[in-house]
């Protein structure tokens, strides 16, 4: 979804060093500089990452098929489930409570100690990143109670420190929601757009939603199979897709 919106492809190790060279220098991968460690053992190194990061996706618009989904928002009950951090739904219009972001989100913070202060939003944080190295060069980011090193609330490889709670409950309202449309007897429709296989988180959350019915329109490039037959395979990109889809529908 975020890639139509010019947001760099993580999948694979070259496409992560075209978008970020310094990293192939370093011979860090994407699941490797995406790891919690590095926080406490060079904040620089982490917060040259992920604060080059929450720039970007503060001044990436997103594209057309996201006005697609608010349009049928309009129309019927919506619901977005994502593993995507970078808070495009919510900047597309989105409203908090209409979205479960399952992986966490880079617009929030929690303190690296976990001292007791709750998730935060991470509003007027801005870390100051030199591109040539992707090392932070100015103060980083801290928490407001007790002053320690803040990171983002973001679920990262091996992360056994992921404050969860703001997930949880957009998770909880998540399943209500489901259950609420099974108790007045509407039909799930369930759009999944490019979920890949490696992280299948949001995959499986797909077709646990629509498992009773089948209903499943998995829209992947590269990925697209659908077990069973238990829905339709578009091998596709999101943005163009959502927009046929669209002109179909009327």
């Amino acid at each position: 979804m975020g890639v139509d919106s010019g947001l760099p492809d993580f999948r694979g190790p070259e496409g992560f060093w075209r978008a970020y060279p310094p990293y192939r220098g370093l011979g860090l991968r994407f699941e490797e500089i995406a790891d919690p460690m590095h926080f406490a053992a060079d904040p620089e190194l982490a917060w040259g990452f992920y604060g080059h990061r929450l720039a970007l996706y503060r001044s990436t618009v997103p594209h057309a098929g996201f006005g697609v989904l608010l349009k049928w928002a309009q129309r019927v009950p919506v619901r977005v489930f994502t593993s995507n951090v970078d808070g495009q739904f919510q900047c597309a219009g989105f409203t908090e409570d209409q979205v479960t972001e399952c992986h966490g989100s880079i617009h929030h913070l929690q303190c690296l100690v976990d001292c007791g202060q709750p998730v935060w939003p991470a509003d007027g944080v801005v870390v100051e990143v030199d591109h040539a190295t992707m090392r932070a060069t100015g103060p980083l980011p801290s928490c407001p109670s007790c002053g320690a090193l803040a990171r983002p609330n973001i679920l990262m490889f091996g992360d056994a420190e992921w404050v969860a709670d703001r997930s949880a409950g957009q998770m909880q309202a998540h399943n209500a929601w489901l259950r609420g449309l099974r108790a007045t007897g509407q039909r799930l429709a369930v759009v999944e757009l490019g979920a890949g296989t490696a992280l299948p988180t949001v995959r499986r959350e797909a077709e646990r939603a629509s498992a009773a019915s089948g209903a499943l329109v998995r829209i992947n490039p590269r990925e697209p199979n659908v077990r069973h037959g238990r829905g339709v395979a578009i091998a596709a990109p999101a943005a163009a897709t959502l927009l046929a889809l669209d002109d179909l529908l009327g």
